[in-house]
């Protein structure tokens, strides 16, 4: 018998047992269904994080005090190193980095603020920040009706306001974005205009909901509000190619320095961060969870092939007789072993497929719902569950196929 012969032979057996064969086959792609699924979910998720870093910029970078974060922060403040960013360290910066860059300085007023308009109120989510002129460009926000503050607002600190698209929808209905331009709010014992509503961006990193739970008041006005602590301020410097950014990043470095007053020798009091820092740093936090998920899938893989050699060993028990025949009619022991062990190899590629199939779709069905993202076709991954579908048909197969190799023929033929 040659190769084709027993491919030939493999399907016959399969048809024979299709029952059998079926549920084989499903073993084997339970089993590729979670390692192509898992792997293919954490390349979706990393593609879908990596578009979101690209929306914010890869030629911006954040300077914010060490041991003070204001972003997705739930209230309080935490433990600090070095005083906070102060206004005036800020503004120094911004002046003599002049046209350098585009910076836009913001500070975090309240987390878990209610915004009342009538008798309707937001859920205490609601997160509050003042910005300067070049807040939302250099988040990537975008106005979905009204307006941006005008430079008198920014100068006076007037009461006006820029709202999330889920605060509008909360407190107005559903009557459009243009309808709450011109209405008034309520938030930390204020009443404010609103000018302005974002354009919805979904949860965001850190389910802090981006956008959509955000009030942006001027910064003027944020320092003008009752607080019982001092305000740390925030610094994003955006170049205007990327190419420049570690220049502009050294640079800006020098600058805050001597603004922050950090003396020769000293760490700094700050910390600098741009997006390829966090690009690099979800770089290695997907190989880890690749890593992992390699291991969940393996452990699942092992369990199908004991199962398949389960199978194939009752597979040889049943055949002995047929065994025996082929052997009397000049079968050697290497086509006896070649012809189960291909056997073995149909059922699992036939299973294989069929989980990288439900795997691939589990993997961006699961990437979807952390995230938005186009959907991704893990050639790697389905290559690699093809290799890995034949080497275990071959070690599951080659225990069983040995043993029917070396069955007596004469013995076989007895067997009933």
């Amino acid at each position: 018998m040659n190769l084709l012969e027993n491919i030939r032979e493999a399907f016959r057996s399969i048809q024979s047992n299709l029952l059998r064969t079926i549920l084989t086959a499903l073993i084997v792609s339970i089993g590729i269904m979670s390692l192509v699924g898992i792997l293919t979910a954490i390349d979706a998720m990393k593609a879908s994080l990596n578009a979101t870093f690209a929306s914010l910029g890869a030629n911006s970078f954040d300077i914010e005090a060490k041991g003070y974060s204001n972003k997705f922060r739930r209230g309080g403040m935490r433990g600090h190193i070095y005083p906070a960013i102060s206004y005036l360290q800020a503004m120094q910066y911004k002046q003599q980095l002049g046209d350098e860059g585009r910076v836009g300085i913001s500070a975090f007023i309240a987390g878990a603020v209610k915004v009342k308009a009538g008798s309707k109120e937001t859920n205490p989510n609601t997160n509050v920040t003042a910005g300067d002129e070049n807040y939302l460009l250099n988040q990537s926000y975008n106005l979905s009706a009204g307006r941006a503050f005008s430079q008198l607002e920014l100068d006076n600190g007037s009461n006006v306001v820029l709202i999330g698209g889920e605060i509008r929808e909360k407190l107005f209905g559903n009557v459009g974005d243009a309808a709450a331009v011109g209405k008034y709010v309520y938030l930390l014992g204020r009443r404010f205009l609103v000018v302005g509503v974002l354009e919805r961006s979904g949860s965001g990193m850190g389910g802090g909901g981006g956008a959509d739970r955000l009030v942006l008041m001027p910064l003027s006005t944020g320092n003008q509000m009752p607080r019982k602590q001092a305000l740390t301020y925030d610094i994003k410097t955006s170049v205007l190619r990327p190419e420049n950014l570690p220049f502009a990043m050294d640079q800006a470095r020098g600058l805050m320095r001597a603004v922050r007053h950090d003396r020769l020798g000293q760490e700094d009091s700050f910390e600098m961060e741009s997006s390829d820092s966090l690009a690099s740093k979800l770089d290695s936090l997907s190989g880890t969870m690749r890593v992992g998920g390699f291991i969940v899938g393996f452990i699942t893989l092992l369990g199908a092939s004991i199962a398949l050699m389960n199978i194939m060993m009752v597979s040889v028990t049943e055949r002995t007789r047929e065994i025996g025949i082929r052997k009397a009619l000049g079968a050697t022991a290497v086509q006896i072993r070649q012809q189960f062990l291909i056997e073995a190899i149909v059922i699992c590629v036939l299973g294989g497929a069929l989980g990288i199939l439900l795997g691939v779709s589990m993997g961006n069905a699961v990437s979807l719902l952390v995230g938005e993202g186009a959907f991704l076709v893990p050639w790697v991954w389905m290559m690699l569950g093809l290799a890995i579908c034949v080497t275990v048909g071959l070690g599951s197969g080659y225990y069983p196929a040995s043993k029917a190799a070396g069955l007596d023929p004469i013995e076989s033929l007895r067997y009933e």
